[in-house]
């Protein structure tokens, strides 16, 4: 991975978060919305679940202004990064 890195830092910026930080993790978003659609579902077993997720990831994929709220969620951006890096935490 460091090799990739390195060969990469024209372009790539690697940023360390926090071990748990599904604030900052725009797949929470999708899932949220996934499960919210699957509260009311009283499926009759297993595969009705599986459908009924993949369903719901569809719409979702057909959808990229969902995702991309998901992602303005966490506060993060595909952009060029514009700041400056934070300071270590101790």
């Amino acid at each position: 991975m460091r090799e990739f890195i390195d060969a990469n830092a024209d372009w790539l910026r690697v940023v360390q978060l926090p071990t748990y930080a599904p604030d900052l993790n725009p797949t929470e978003g999708v899932w949220s919305l996934v499960k919210r659609d699957l509260g009311n579902l009283a499926a009759a077993d297993l595969s009705q679940i599986t459908r009924a997720v993949k369903h719901r990831l569809k719409q979702i994929q057909y959808r990229p202004e969902v995702v991309d709220g998901c992602l303005a969620g966490t506060g993060l951006s595909l952009g060029p990064c514009t700041h400056e890096e934070p300071p270590p935490t101790r």
